[in-house]
C-alpha cells in the first residue's frame, strides 16, 4: 500500500484535520454569522426578561414557604426584608398528597381535565359542522362568515359580561325559561349550572377560531378528490370519512392541540364569569391566582408550584400528543 505525503507539510493526504475546539468553533461561527446572531439579541433579550427570568423565579418560589407576610415589601418609608425560608420540594408534596390535597389539587384537576375535554370537543365538532356548511355555495356566505366570527373577534370581557348579564337570575335567559314554563337554574350559584354556564360560553368564545381553522382546511382539499370518490359510488359519509377527514388530518391535529392548549390555561372566562363566588367551578389556572392573589396571606409559593405543575402537564401532554400523530402518520404511510 502506498501512502501520499505532502512534502510541503509532511502530512499524509487523507488525513483529517485535528477537529477544532469549542472556543475555536465557538468563535468561527461568531465571525461567519455575526450578523445573525447581532439580528437575534433582542429577541433573547426580550424572551429572557419577560419569560426566562419569571420562569426561573416563579421555581424557586416554589423551593420557598414565600407568602405576603414575609415577603420583602415597602411599608411606607419603611422597607421590610424578606425572611421566607427554602423548604424544598414540600409545596409540591403538600399540592399532590398533603391533607388538603383532593379539594385543593386533584378535584380541581378532574374538573380542569373534564372542562378541557368538553369544550375542546364542542369547539371542534360545532366548527367542522359550521365549516362545512360554509364550504359549500350559499347565497350571502360571505354575511354568514361575518356574523359567526364575531364572537371571536368581540373582546373576552366582553363576551363574558354579556353572558354573565344574561344568565342572572332575572336575565333573558331565565325570562325565556321562565315564560315556557320552565326551570329555571341557578347559573351563577349552583356548582352544577356554574360549570354548564362555563362551558356554554366558553364553547360560544371558542367555536368561530375552530371554524374558520377548518374551513381553510377543507378550501385545500383537492376537489377532485371528491370526483373520483364519488364516481367510485361513495356516499357522502364515505367521502366525509375517506377525504374529508384525513384531508384536514395536519390542520385538526395543530387546532386541537391549541385548543387543549389554551383552554386549560383559559383564565378569563372563568375569573370574568364568577369572579370569587365560584370555588367549585374553578379550573387549576384560576385556582392559582386566587392562592396567589385572592386570599390573605396570599401564598405565593403555592400558587407558583401550581404553575409550574400546569406546565409540567401540558408538556407531557404535548409530548405524547406529538408522539402518538407521529405513530399516526408512519402507520398510514405504510
Amino acid at each position: 500500500m502506498t501512502v501520499a505525503i505532502d512534502r510541503a507539510t509532511g502530512k499524509r493526504r487523507g488525513d483529517r484535520a485535528p477537529r477544532p475546539g469549542p472556543v475555536s468553533r465557538l468563535k468561527h461561527a461568531y465571525q461567519k454569522h455575526w450578523y445573525a446572531y447581532a439580528m437575534i439579541v433582542p429577541v433573547v433579550v426580550v424572551l429572557g426578561t419577560i419569560v426566562l427570568y419569571p420562569l426561573a423565579y416563579g421555581f424557586y418560589l416554589t423551593l420557598t414557604d414565600a407568602n405576603s407576610l414575609n415577603s420583602a415589601r415597602t411599608i411606607g418609608v419603611n422597607e421590610i426584608e424578606a425572611t421566607y425560608k427554602f423548604i424544598g420540594l414540600d409545596n409540591y408534596a403538600d399540592i399532590l398528597w398533603g391533607e388538603t390535597a383532593y379539594g385543593r389539587f386533584w378535584s380541581h384537576f378532574i374538573w380542569t381535565i373534564v372542562w378541557t375535554v368538553a369544550c375542546v370537543v364542542l369547539h371542534y365538532t360545532i366548527g367542522l359542522g359550521l365549516a362545512l356548511l360554509l364550504n359549500q355555495k350559499l347565497r350571502g356566505r360571505t354575511f354568514y362568515r361575518l356574523i359567526l366570527i364575531l364572537p371571536w373577534a368581540v373582546p373576552t370581557f366582553v363576551t363574558v359580561f354579556g353572558w354573565r348579564f344574561m344568565l342572572a337570575d332575572s336575565g333573558i335567559i331565565n325570562s325565556g325559561l321562565e315564560s315556557l314554563g320552565l326551570p329555571t337554574p341557578l347559573w351563577l350559584e349552583d356548582t352544577f349550572w356554574q360549570r354548564f354556564a362555563a362551558i356554554m360560553v366558553n364553547t360560544w368564545c371558542g367555536v368561530p377560531f375552530m371554524m374558520i381553522s377548518l374551513l381553510g382546511g377543507l378550501q385545500s382539499i383537492d376537489g377532485v378528490l371528491y370526483e373520483a370518490a364519488e364516481m367510485d359510488g361513495a356516499n357522502a359519509w364515505q367521502r366525509f370519512r375517506h377525504v374529508t377527514l384525513p384531508g384536514l388530518r395536519s390542520v385538526s391535529s395543530t387546532v386541537v392541540l391549541l385548543g387543549v392548549i389554551w383552554t386549560f390555561n383559559q383564565f378569563a372566562i372563568i375569573f370574568l364569569l364568577f369572579g370569587n363566588t365560584a370555588p367549585d367551578a374553578q379550573i387549576l389556572v384560576t385556582w392559582a391566582y386566587q392562592l396567589g392573589f385572592g386570599q390573605q396571606p396570599r401564598d405565593f409559593a403555592q400558587s407558583a408550584a401550581y404553575g409550574m405543575l400546569l406546565l409540567a402537564i401540558l408538556i407531557v401532554f404535548t409530548s405524547f400528543y406529538r408522539r402518538w400523530l407521529n405513530r399516526n402518520e408512519q402507520q398510514l404511510a405504510i
